[in-house]
């Protein structure tokens, strides 16, 4: 069964780069960063037309699933909320397929420190990071762990899942 494995969680704290390295270990898959429907300029959470990432998310979801790739991994902060989740997965038009979501978490310390190393500007926010993990997730604690690590961590998850873990959707 083909299985779509979203990665959540605070900004900086390793959701594209592990999931980059799922990409790598997982065979006939696909990878798409929720960022890319959200890239607009001027941003602003209130802008209405965001609402239309959610269906591009979907939409390229969709696609991937219906090209019949084993693996659809989607990394996005967005779908840490429930709303914006149930949205994207209400409008993935695609078969038979199996979710499983991971919530990534870390210290104030670490995230501190990634987005210090990222480069970024600015005060970091811990907002993200003090939202609670989507129920049902798996969370995984990325302190102190490679992104070749997390990702292996998830890999073995969601290899376990085909032997009943998860829930279907589609």
């Amino acid at each position: 069964m083909q299985k779509l494995i979203i990665i959540t969680g605070s900004p900086c704290v390793g959701k594209t780069t592990a999931a980059e390295k799922l990409l790598e270990s997982c065979e006939n898959s696909a990878f798409f960063d929720g960022d890319w429907a959200w890239c607009v300029h001027p941003f602003s959470f209130s802008d209405p037309r965001l609402r239309k990432g959610d269906k591009i998310i979907s939409f390229a979801l969709s696609t991937y699933l219906n090209a019949e790739f084993d693996y659809v991994i989607l990394s996005s902060v967005v779908v840490i909320g429930e709303p914006i989740r149930a949205a994207i997965l209400r409008d993935i038009a695609a078969g038979d397929y199996m979710t499983l979501a991971f919530t990534l978490k870390c210290s104030e310390e670490t995230l501190c420190e990634r987005h210090r190393l990222r480069g970024e500007s600015g005060e970091v926010s811990f907002q993200w990071l003090e939202m609670e993990p989507h129920p049902g997730d798996f969370v995984i604690d990325t302190d102190h762990k490679t992104p070749e690590q997390i990702a292996q961590e998830i890999k073995r998850i969601v290899d376990a899942a085909g032997e009943g873990l998860g829930s279907t959707g589609g």
